[in-house]
């Protein structure tokens, strides 16, 4: 029913009879490429699984209540309605700008001087990276580590909206594809430069300062924050910790508004931050927050954002720019 029926977009089961959910969405990428949104049990099997459908391109998944087979679908139905509507909205405003002719204009904030600086202004004593990231991004947060080679000279704190279980397998992930170590944040633990630390699932991460070590610990889901692990609860308590002008600050895609609060501080109160580009995110809805709240020093696509994080902390030449 894809060419006949041609949804807008499609939730699916991993575990079906026939054909699985992994083999369906193959088919479905390849031909007539529609947004996907999987079903997937709290199993080490099912969050295997779920990963291997955000590489093939399910734009995001919600996690059955009761495993494998899930009578009741009471609990995560609201959960399932925001991702089908948001999904649906990225690829409707997708078509527009499609319809219309917009094309990403890239790298268009390096064409005046001021931008230029905003691009190579030296970080030299950031203390710590904090990366916000939601639906579509963990295919973006593992591209972009994959991307960073070399001792990289402070420690790369995430918070990435995943249930418990999800985050775990995630970290296993990624610690095998990227150069640097990554580690779940399951207890209290200093941050070391050249590692990357990842927000546990179903709990938030706060950023804390003891015997002048950087600190990043788990702490129970607050209900004043809706998504967790929260981005505005980690970006606020890094706040309280490091000045501003010594933080990173890397807004990628995902719905809702969560962290373009708080990220946009750190680009008011002197340090700088990325927002992912509408052209390169699966939904622009925290990038785009921060943008409108003036929270962005530079817009990047996904694939640009690695060389300009390297830029800021001296990894790579600054740019060099003509007089004419």
């Amino acid at each position: 029913m894809l060419e006949q029926f041609q949804p807008d977009v499609i939730t699916m089961d991993i575990n079906m009879p026939k054909m699985d959910g992994l083999t369906c969405l193959a088919h479905i990428m390849e031909r007539r490429k529609t947004p996907v949104i999987m079903l997937s049990s709290l199993t080490d099997k099912g969050t295997a699984a779920t990963f291997e459908a955000l590489e093939l391109g399910a734009v995001d998944f919600v996690a059955k209540p009761d495993g494998t087979v899930s009578v009741d679908l009471s609990s995560v139905v609201d959960d399932l309605h925001r991702k089908i509507r948001s999904a649906f909205d990225a690829s409707a405003s997708r078509r527009t700008r499609e319809a219309r002719g917009v094309e990403a204009n890239r790298n268009a904030q390096q064409e005046t001087p001021a931008q230029s600086r905003r691009l190579n202004l030296a970080r030299a004593r950031a203390e710590l990276l904090l990366i916000g990231s939601s639906t579509g991004g963990p295919g973006i947060v593992q591209s972009i580590l994959e991307q960073i080679r070399g001792p990289f000279p402070m420690p790369i704190l995430i918070a990435q909206h995943m249930p418990p279980k999800f985050t775990t397998t995630f970290a296993q992930r990624l610690d095998a594809s990227c150069p640097m170590d990554v580690i779940e944040v399951t207890e209290p633990m200093p941050l070391a430069a050249g590692k990357v630390y990842l927000a546990a699932g179903g709990r938030d991460v706060v950023v804390n300062r003891k015997f002048n070590r950087i600190m990043a610990e788990p702490v129970p889901s607050a209900p004043q924050f809706p998504w967790h692990p929260s981005v505005s609860r980690m970006v606020m308590t890094a706040l309280d910790k490091i000045d501003a002008k010594n933080l990173i600050g890397v807004m990628l895609t995902g719905m809702g508004d969560d962290g373009s609060t708080e990220m946009a501080q750190i680009h008011q109160r002197g340090g700088v931050t990325i927002a992912q580009s509408e052209d390169s995110s699966a939904v622009f809805g925290m990038p785009s927050k921060l943008i409108e709240k003036d929270g962005a020093t530079v817009v990047l696509d996904a694939e640009d954002i690695p060389e300009q994080m390297k830029r800021w902390l001296g990894m790579v030449a600054p740019i060099q720019r003509s007089k004419y």
